[in-house]
């Protein structure tokens, strides 16, 4: 029992190492597509169906379908809160796994059992409080951890947002100002950059040439990405289209404030900078300079005056 125990849960952790390599290095559907049209127009013979499914990398054709298939079965029994809380993360990150909230969440179970169940078995010989508080404690660790990545994308996210978008501001008023449509300059930069505001231009693009209006369309960007400058940007122009104001004076103000607001937090941050330095400074850097500095001192001073401190 012990070792099957023992080898559940390394088999868990193998799954979860899979996935996540399956996840962070798959490609995108799009690009899959691309692929799969270039290689049927370089062929002369028509492509048979069983080659099409053959040519699919063996993660995609078979392990990523098991996953979703074990998704579907958990999200009978889960909460629709849970899951739409886990979409609306994913969607704030980027979804860098590229995996649904079913799955993501489907990988936070696995992990959690895995990690219990190793626990388990490698505190065989604890008493039994001991071994099942470490097991229930590493169990926890491994279902919340994936979250507290998903936390992580999400701020360097918004943060990757956040440093681009002046930048971004003052390539589309050049764009504007030259001439093009505010549809053409937001293409310009999507073209531009292939950052995280690139693909998010992107996919508003592609959200317009689906139908969508432009209005929805940045109105879901900016809940996308959750910033307020990206929300204010976005009213902005909003408000210049309903109003009939010119496109180009409302991104020129625009750019200015984003670029002021840059100016203000790095202020801010240097502001900070002598706290931070705070704690090294006093727990590592001047002991070692207390050292380096009196200890020749000090042994100097033992050694004249050794003999007044003896009994």
């Amino acid at each position: 029992m012990p070792s099957l125990i023992l080898i559940l849960g390394v088999l868990a952790l193998g799954v979860i190492a899979l996935a996540l390599v399956i996840g962070l290095g798959a490609p995108r559907e799009e690009e899959v597509l691309q692929a799969r049209l270039a290689e049927f127009a370089a062929r002369d013979v028509p492509v048979t169906l069983e080659e099409i499914e053959l040519s699919i990398p063996f993660t995609q054709r078979v392990i990523i379908p098991i996953l979703r298939q074990i998704a579907e079965f958990i999200n009978r029994f889960t909460p629709q809160s849970i899951i739409e809380t886990i979409r609306r993360r994913l969607e704030l990150a980027g979804n860098p796994v590229r995996l649904g909230a079913s799955e993501f969440f489907v990988l936070q179970i696995i992990a959690g059992i895995g990690l219990f169940g190793l626990a388990h078995a490698l505190l065989l010989r604890a008493p039994m409080v001991q071994r099942w508080a470490l097991s229930l404690l590493l169990g926890g660790i491994g279902f919340y951890y994936p979250m507290l990545w998903l936390s992580q994308q999400i701020a360097r996210r918004k943060k990757e947002i956040l440093k681009t978008l002046p930048d971004a501001l003052d390539l589309l008023v050049i764009c504007v100002e030259a001439g093009l449509g505010f549809d053409a300059a937001m293409q310009r930069v999507a073209e531009r950059w292939s950052n995280e505001l690139g693909k998010a231009f992107a996919r508003v693009l592609q959200e317009i040439a689906l139908g969508r209006s432009r209005k929805d369309a940045l109105r879901d960007m900016a809940a996308r990405v959750d910033l307020p400058e990206m929300t204010t940007f976005v009213a902005a122009i909003i408000q210049a289209e309903q109003l009939g104001v010119s496109i180009a004076k409302v991104l020129h103000i625009q750019a200015d404030q984003m670029r002021l607001r840059r100016r203000q937090r790095a202020e801010e941050l240097a502001r900070q900078a002598p706290i931070k330095m705070l704690f090294p400074l006093v727990f590592l850097i001047f002991p070692s300079i207390f050292v380096v500095l009196l200890g020749p001192a000090l042994l100097i001073v033992i050694k004249q005056f050794g003999g007044a401190f003896l009994p």
